[in-house]
């Protein structure tokens, strides 16, 4: 097994969170969600303090808000004060540059993103391109001028949802090219569980309806690759799909690669206690640092108090 690399002030069994040279990367989709208080967040945590704590416990998230809409200054400066240098965004590129704009004549608007986004460059591993079902083979060129753009210090990945990426043809072959050419992560997406039930919870319903149903194609085009997997809500319905990333994500560890582990259910309440269940099954394959406690030192004060 491949030892991972420590600070020397760091001890050996310092928990992932710790650690600035992790051997992977685990996160969920979002900090704040408020089925985790009291089960994951202390009693009495306020919104603003959830990023904390979730980087106590996890050293990764999935920036999905950026997506959505641009951050003002001191709410950057915020996500910054709340976590320390061991710990890594993955930030979308906003929705008008990849769907709207679909990569086109968004230079400006990249260059602002990146300006705001300053504060945390240095904890950014990942930024990240969601393309449209759109995104065809023809847009290939677009993604190429976009990547030669890109400063080539950033870690970036590319999800995309166009049939023709998944074929295994000439398309897909083109475009994992190009990835490979600059360095650039294929994003991986396992919704499998979701669509393996029946949509016998409003959550799975919801799942199976906004959540796409491509191939997972098990490729690292770079050092960084990134796996989403959207999980059931039934946490060990999940274990066979989990079965192969058991074995692919200790294989790039050894290859030297750090992996980033993002882990979903389809409504989120379970994510951490998934995430958990996981890195556990990881650890029976290789050699990782142990992760701290999901249930607050309060809550367990508490119980033992009751005892």
């Amino acid at each position: 097994m491949r030892d991972y690399p420590l600070q020397p002030s760091i001890p050996k069994l310092a928990p992932l969170s710790q650690l600035a040279t992790p051997p992977l990367r685990l996160g969920m989709t979002q900090w704040s969600h408020n089925a985790w208080q009291r089960k994951f967040y202390p009693s009495g945590t306020k919104s603003g303090e959830r990023l904390a704590r979730y980087a106590e416990v996890f050293n990764t998230v999935e920036g999905n808000t950026t997506f959505y809409a641009s951050p003002s200054h001191a709410t950057v400066a915020n996500w910054k004060a709340a976590t320390s240098d061991a710990f890594r965004f993955t930030f979308k590129f906003p929705q008008p540059i990849t769907h709207q704009m679909m990569l086109r004549h968004s230079d400006a608007m990249v260059s602002e993103f990146i300006t705001l986004m300053q504060p945390l460059h240095e904890r950014i591993g990942l930024w990240k391109i969601q393309l449209p079902a759109a995104f065809g083979p023809q847009s290939l060129p677009d993604l190429k001028r976009f990547l030669t753009a890109m400063p080539t210090a950033y870690n970036v990945g590319v999800e995309v949802r166009h049939p023709a990426f998944f074929a295994k043809g000439d398309d897909e072959r083109a475009f994992n090219s190009l990835l490979m050419e600059y360095n650039a992560d294929r994003i991986i997406m396992d919704s499998r569980p979701v669509f393996a039930v029946p949509a016998d919870t409003d959550a799975l319903l919801d799942a199976q309806q906004k959540k796409p149903a491509v191939p997972v194609h098990a490729i690292s085009t770079s050092n960084t690759p990134m796996v989403r997997f959207i999980g059931d809500p039934t946490l060990e319905r999940n274990d066979a799909f989990f079965a192969n990333w058991q074995k692919k994500i200790p294989q790039w560890i050894e290859e030297g690669k750090t992996p980033y582990l993002m882990i979903h259910t389809a409504n989120n309440d379970q994510a951490p206690q998934l995430a958990e269940r996981y890195y556990a099954k990881l650890r029976e394959q290789i050699l990782l640092p142990p992760l701290s406690p999901l249930t607050p030192s309060s809550v367990n004060d508490q119980q033992i108090s009751l005892l």
